[in-house]
């Protein structure tokens, strides 16, 4: 996770909604990314579905079984999707998302059993930092918007 915050950090630097992920295989990461959403004018180009893209790459292959997805946040609708149609094993994330949050906020898309493949979740792993560092570009946000008026 740790490697996923500093994804997270790189995202703030960019001024993006500091979100990081990393995919692991075999303890080695195979696929990282970063939110990049403002940057590339994408609404999906969440950190999670830039990892998965990488893994995607280092493997030469859609299916990502055995693979790890460590992401900042609660991954919302779209990359929790996309990990359940990589056949991602597990996601452990940070801090939850309790307005786009798809594996136990909102939505339970990575268990729910109407899905042909279920993903193992872990939260709350580095939460405190995590929110820190959400609330502080928050902070940032809206002191530049007051800024502005």
């Amino acid at each position: 996770m740790a490697m996923a915050l500093r994804e997270a950090e790189l995202a703030y630097e960019e001024d993006e909604v500091p979100v990081g992920a990393v995919v692991v295989f075999d303890n080695r990461i195979i696929g990282r990314g970063h939110n990049r959403t403002r940057q590339l004018h994408d609404a999906s180009a969440h950190a999670e579905m830039i990892a998965l893209s990488a893994a995607y790459n280092h493997f030469g292959d859609w299916r990502l079984e055995n693979c790890t997805l460590f992401s900042t946040l609660e991954p919302c609708a779209m990359c929790s999707g996309a990990a359940v149609l990589s056949r991602i094993k597990t996601i452990v994330f940070g801090a939850k998302d309790p307005k786009f949050g798809a594996c136990g906020s909102i939505f339970e898309i990575p268990t729910d059993q109407r899905l042909n493949h279920r993903i193992e979740i872990i939260g709350g792993v580095m939460a405190d930092e995590i929110a820190a560092l959400m609330r502080q570009f928050f902070a940032h946000v809206r002191k530049g918007k007051e800024q502005l008026n």
